[in-house]
């Protein structure tokens, strides 16, 4: 193995277990779209900074070329990272401010697409986030023409015959982008389907102005493939009551089917929001008015819910309450979880917390925009806690040799005191990570239980509501999900038809 491939691996596997300790989750949907062989260009909208491009680096069928900006090469961690992984640095224009640099700028930037370009014509796969800069919105912004000038330019520089390089549209959907232990789902999608006129290759004598339109068109038609893949919604106000509606309609779904419901996954989630979304915006069209309606209904619905502090499928809990059983089952999870398990985070949290109150605080004050926080969080854990540990195990060493040379009589190693320490404490942090969780699961099914016994009538009421809802929302017809189905564990798929 050439040296040069070496780096990439042990880059990619470094990505791989970065990811698998920030994400409690991370699905994957539609490898199998990706060619095995040939050139070809990703295309993703760009929702959450650096961890956008990593996610689809890490889980990538093939070695793939990334562009980023020119501004992060010179982090101090970040940098040798992208170099590692071959990412070729891009110049954008808003970078210089009045203007500076402006032909070094256009020259750096012409020479980077073109050397995605050539990537492709070689046979290989480039990734490119056409919006060029992550934010916050519930859509994507407006594409630049940096995707559509790479396409031409592989173009031009493939072989005669050569096939067109597909271009790939991929979404990124995230359950909770800046936390540590959320959940994100990477789907690839089909190649998108280009009008003949716009595969093929410049021609001499064609015109700037026509080059140029074709850019163009094809720019504005991977905006409306990424706009798709994303399910972008015109707000977050609109987004968030798509949520709400799909998950009434999966807990009404299951309680008629008489199945239990197990926590959906992402590609779960994501099939039923986007078959709402779309029952959505084809009646939005035919009868504006009522579809406003009801989504305002859905509204004060989700309002409702969230004063009392339950989800849409723990409605249906209290028959549970019931059978003796659940109540010792939850008694003996809330011992095991608020007293036998803290003595054992002890180390955990005495070792880990401050180093975590400083990645937090730091992740707050240096992120421009809210999207930021997750990748600088990323980055200072990747060297805060390991190199916290090391200072701890050095210590723990030490110690352990200056109590030898005191009291002769301790035995043991040094060294192996110190391993042990760096284990515990990493050990430490990752039992404390996964306890938050944990002990705030505990604590809701303690809330919900004690509001069934409280509010029966307005969970009653409440019930009814989303059934009725449930209706109303089936009555748009296309786009809502298929039927739940029971699967072989008694619990409903979202979807499963």
């Amino acid at each position: 193995m050439r040296q040069g491939h070496l780096v990439y691996d042990l880059a990619i596997a470094l990505l791989r277990l970065l990811i698998r300790v920030f994400f409690r989750r991370a699905e994957i949907a539609g490898r199998e779209r990706v060619p095995a062989t040939g050139g070809g260009i990703v295309v993703a909208w760009h929702p959450n900074a650096l961890l956008d491009g990593c996610l689809i680096l890490a889980h990538f069928p093939r070695p793939i070329t990334f562009g980023a900006r020119h501004g992060l090469f010179r982090w101090p961690v970040l940098g040798p990272l992208l170099r590692a992984l071959r990412v070729v640095p891009v110049y954008r224009r808003q970078d210089f401010l009045d203007g500076a640099g402006g032909e070094d700028r256009r020259r750096g930037n012409e020479q980077s697409l073109d050397a995605l370009a050539r990537a492709v014509a070689g046979g290989g796969f480039v990734g490119l986030f056409p919006e060029g800069d992550s934010h916050d919105n519930p859509q994507p912004s407006r594409l630049r023409t940096g995707a559509a000038r790479v396409y031409y330019r592989a173009l031009e520089l493939s072989a005669p015959g050569q096939p067109p390089p597909p271009l790939l549209p991929v979404g990124l959907h995230y359950d909770r982008k800046r936390l540590f232990g959320s959940s994100v789902l990477v789907a690839f999608h089909p190649p998108i389907e280009l009008p003949r006129d716009l595969e093929r290759p410049p021609s001499d004598g064609e015109t700037p102005e026509s080059a140029q339109e074709r850019v163009r068109r094809l720019t504005a038609i991977l905006e409306d493939a990424l706009g798709n893949v994303a399910h972008a919604t015109e707000s977050w106000d609109l987004h968030y009551a798509m949520h709400r509606a799909r998950k009434l309609v999966r807990a009404e779904r299951a309680r008629r089917a008489g199945a239990g419901l197990g926590a959906p996954d992402m590609r779960e989630r994501v099939l039923g929001f986007s078959r709402i979304w779309a029952g959505y915006a084809v009646h939005a069209l035919r009868d504006p008015e009522g579809t406003r309606r009801l989504v305002d209904e859905v509204r004060r619905y989700d309002a409702e819910l969230r004063a009392l502090g339950v989800d849409d499928h723990e409605l249906d809990g209290a028959p549970r309450l019931a059978s003796p059983w659940l109540g010792a089952i939850l008694g003996v999870q809330a011992v095991l979880v608020y007293l036998l398990l803290p003595p054992i985070l002890i180390i955990g949290y005495l070792v880990n917390l401050p180093t975590a109150g400083v990645v937090w605080s730091i992740s707050r004050v240096a992120s421009r925009k809210k999207k930021d926080e997750a990748s600088i969080k990323l980055l200072l854990g990747a060297v805060a806690f390991p190199l916290t540990w090391l200072v701890v195990a050095a210590l723990v060493a030490w110690g352990h040799s200056t109590l030898t040379a005191l009291y002769p009589s301790v035995a043991g190693s040094a060294a192996l005191t110190g391993a042990s320490a760096f284990l515990l404490s990493a050990a430490g942090a990752w039992v404390a990570l996964n306890y938050h969780r944990l002990a705030s699961q505990t604590l809701r099914a303690l809330r919900v239980r004690l509001t069934h016994l409280r509010r029966k009538d307005a969970l009653k009421r409440l019930l009814e509501e989303r059934a009725r809802l449930h209706d109303g929302l089936t009555s748009l017809g296309a786009g809502l999900p298929l039927p739940a189905r029971a699967d072989p564990h008694g619990r409903v798929r979202e979807g499963a038809g």
